[in-house]
Order: structure tokens, then C-alpha cells, then sequence
């Protein structure tokens, strides 16, 4: 791993208002660790990659991304500098197709001019067939090739998990950020779930933030948690040091759930 982080918070917060929804929060990701966000919630999990990803500018500290402050970055330009997100709520373009859904990541890579596009040059056709084949290799890759023209609102809810991080992979990230992937699935989805994020970090050789509530999950694939309450930062370490922090114990996962994972 490279001795300087991927990812450095330094001390970021922001206030909505009155309200401060996160305060000094601080983290570095180093290329190719998996690392877990937890805490109540509105603890301010959410609202971190939200800030992340340039949905909101932090009213104070600094975010650092492959050494470069992106403070106040438009979401389109965030994603360009290699980070990209999956959302609480699957956010799909539900009216079209499974391989459409995946292309679209791809455009905003595309090598192709607007102009080229427009006037239905070569280099248009090849780009087209490029980011087609790409994208079937990546449904490939998540199991959904053989559903590549069915409507993505009628996969069930399993396979809309995986193709919306497929999309967001064919964006080539360096970044990955999962917002709660398994919420909604069943306890045998959840395992492959947990494979294919082990999986996709290895394949891809990819840094992972993953925000989650299934503690199964959390302890079962990630290197490190961090742990927020209220906005703040209260705990960060290994699995088994969180299991055992006081703190966390108190405000998230309760005696029992601590010694159930212990």
C-alpha cells in the first residue's frame, strides 16, 4: 500500500442551520483497504458521503482525494477524479434496460466527441461497441448478462442491488462508496453480498467505504470501522476492538449484540 492515503477527511464538518450535522470528522483510506462506517441512525453516516461525493461543500476542514483537495467539487467532477457511489434507496433508471443502466456509466468516460455522436462518424460506432461490450462484461461479472434487456424495475430486488453497483463500477472508480448495499435482502443474498464486495475490492483492486447496518456484514468484510454518534467520530479500530469499545457498545450496539460478535 502506498504510504500516502487514498482518501484523507481532515477534521470536516457541516451545519445545516442551527444544526451540526457532522463535526472534525477524520479518516484516511489507503489504497485497497475495505473499510466499514457505522453508528445509529442520522449519526451522520449518510451525510459524510454526501460530502464525499460533492452533494454538499463541508463548512469546515478539508477532504483530500489521490493527494488533491476536493472541497466544493460538483458531483460530475467527483466522479470524473474516480469516486463513485451507490445509494440508501437503489437509485436505477428504471425505464430502461439492464445494459443501458451500465452503459450510461460509461459515457462519461466516453472517448467520442458530441460531435462525432452527432454526425454518426466511425469513431461513434466504435465507442457505441466499446461501451457495450465493457458493460456486458461487467454484467458478467455480477450475474446479470442473460436479464441485459429486461427493464431494470422489474429485476427483482437482489438483482437491482448488484446492477446499480455494477453501474457504478463501469464508471472506473478508485473509490467505491456503498451506502447500506444490503438493506432489504434476505440472510442468503447478504452472503453473496459479502463475497462479492471481498470479490470486487480484489478483482478491481478498489478502496472501499461501506456504510452499514447488518453487523454480520460489517465485521464479516471489513478491515477496519469507523464509528459515528451525533455527528462525531467516537471510535475507530479493527472488528474486535469495536466489538469491545465501551463507547460503541453503549451508543450503537447494545451488550448483547457486542458479546454476540465477540
Amino acid at each position: 500500500m502506498s504510504t500516502n492515503p487514498l482518501l484523507h477527511i481532515q477534521n470536516v464538518g457541516i451545519r445545516f442551520g442551527g444544526l451540526r450535522a457532522v463535526a472534525n470528522f477524520t479518516l484516511k483510506l489507503n489504497q485497497g483497504e475495505l473499510i466499514g462506517l457505522i453508528g445509529p441512525n442520522g449519526a451522520g453516516k449518510t451525510t459524510v458521503f454526501n460530502l464525499l461525493t460533492g452533494v454538499y461543500a463541508p463548512t469546515e476542514g478539508e477532504i483530500f482525494f489521490n493527494g488533491e483537495r476536493i472541497n466544493g467539487l460538483p458531483p460530475y467532477k467527483v466522479t470524473r477524479k474516480g469516486i463513485s457511489r451507490t445509494f440508501q434507496n437503489i437509485r436505477l433508471f428504471n425505464e430502461l434496460s439492464v445494459l443501458d443502466n451500465v452503459k450510461i456509466a460509461y459515457h462519461s468516460l466516453a472517448k467520442h466527441s458530441i460531435f462525432s455522436s452527432i454526425f454518426r462518424f466511425p469513431k461513434h460506432f466504435s465507442g457505441e461497441k466499446e461501451m457495450e461490450e465493457k458493460s456486458i462484461e461487467f454484467l458478467k461479472i455480477f450475474h446479470l448478462d442473460h436479464v441485459k434487456e429486461e427493464k431494470a424495475k422489474n429485476l427483482p430486488y437482489g438483482q437491482q442491488r448488484r446492477l446499480e453497483i455494477a453501474r457504478a463500477l463501469a464508471a472506473g472508480p478508485k473509490l467505491l462508496l456503498l451506502d447500506e448495499p444490503a438493506a432489504g435482502m434476505n440472510p442468503q443474498e447478504t452472503k453473496e453480498l459479502m463475497e462479492l464486495i471481498s470479490f470486487i475490492r480484489n478483482e478491481f483492486n478498489l478502496t472501499i467505504l461501506l456504510i452499514e447496518h447488518d453487523m454480520k456484514l460489517v465485521m464479516g468484510v471489513c478491515e477496519k470501522i469507523s464509528v459515528l454518534d451525533h455527528g462525531q467520530l467516537i471510535a475507530h479500530g479493527t472488528p474486535e476492538e469495536i466489538r469491545k469499545h465501551p463507547k460503541v457498545i453503549e451508543a450503537y450496539l447494545g451488550e448483547e449484540v457486542g458479546e454476540e460478535h465477540a
